[in-house]
């Protein structure tokens, strides 16, 4: 049995075909020129879908697709998705089915890189686990009994804007001082631009001073593996808001695995060790059993399975 997963995001249209047992068949990916507006993106997702069946003998059950925000609990409707120009709400089911005749389902991003991981990944050992996707922003998905959890009306599972300090910086949460402030990726950059511009003798300052722009969380992965101090600090500073993180949502939900995925997860221990460390030590005692943290190396694949597993799971 195959199916279609798709990744819509702001940039890219990410597609593949996955067989249910053996996993990708068949990747691709396509610019999403969101600019042009929301019906040039469902036709630009009918050309993908069209381009990924061509010489295919075998029909897919048909389309899950991942996209960042809020979706309706029938996995039909999107609201106000970000870096999509001109999206409110949008049955994107019906729209997809129109244009290519298969039966479509959608959920959240991060929903679906938790599904990926239970499916495909690290957490198919698990039955109970929480996601947190350290990307452009920060998201989550929470696996319990090994399906989705998705609260009353579909929308659980944003992690990233969980408070950690009421004072803290700005990101694209309603106030100041959530995770994604920390340790989204263009956040987590400007604050070490903040402090790398502390230190003018660092070798980071001399590789970015004149671009700030270009610094990423990988550089500063790359520079903490060469023993740069200033770069471990940072990453032990966000390493440190995460492990805040962590408690919050090990203490509402009484889940112990934690599963990391996504761009900023790359710097392994410079992250995840001060994230395991700070947790542990404000967690309270009976939560400490079994509990752990869990890189996921799917990486973005993660989605694109959890997609097309959505769609083995919702359209048999």
């Amino acid at each position: 049995m195959i199916s279609i997963g798709i990744d819509l995001g702001g940039t890219n249209i990410k597609t593949a075909l996955v067989h249910r047992e053996k996993g990708f068949l068949k990747t691709s990916s396509i610019p999403t020129e969101a600019e042009e507006g929301k019906e040039h993106v469902f036709d630009r997702i009918a050309l993908a879908i069209e381009a990924l069946l061509k010489d295919e003998k075998d029909k897919p059950i048909g389309v899950g697709m991942g996209l960042p925000g809020m979706v309706s609990m029938d996995r039909k409707t999107v609201k106000s998705p970000p870096n999509l120009p001109g999206w409110k709400t949008e049955n994107v089911s019906s729209e997809i089915e129109k244009r290519t005749g298969l039966p479509c389902v959608i959920e959240n991003d991060a929903n679906l890189a938790a599904l990926g991981s239970a499916r495909f990944g690290v957490g198919t050992e698990l039955d109970y686990f929480i996601m947190v996707t350290l990307g452009t922003g920060v998201g989550g998905g929470i696996i319990i009994n090994n399906k989705i959890y998705r609260g009353t009306t579909g929308m659980a599972g944003e992690l990233g804007h969980v408070i950690i300090d009421y004072h803290g910086p700005l990101s694209n949460s309603n106030t100041r001082g959530g995770v994604e402030a920390y340790l989204g990726q263009r956040f987590l950059s400007r604050f070490a631009a903040d402090l790398i511009r502390q230190n003018t003798d660092n070798p980071l300052y001399i590789k970015f001073h004149k671009d700030f722009e270009k610094l990423e969380p990988v550089d500063l992965y790359k520079a903490a593996n060469e023993d740069n101090n200033l770069a471990i600090d940072i990453l032990r500073k966000a390493g440190e808001k995460l492990g805040y993180a962590i408690v919050n949502y090990v203490h509402i939900l009484d889940i112990r695995k934690i599963v990391v995925s996504g761009g900023v997860a790359k710097a392994g221990k410079f992250l995840l060790k001060p994230a395991y460390d700070t947790a542990a030590k404000y967690l309270m005692p009976p939560f400490l059993e079994e509990f752990e943290i869990i890189y996921e190396s799917l990486g973005n694949d993660a989605a694109l399975l959890g997609a097309a597993s959505l769609a083995f799971e919702e359209l048999q």
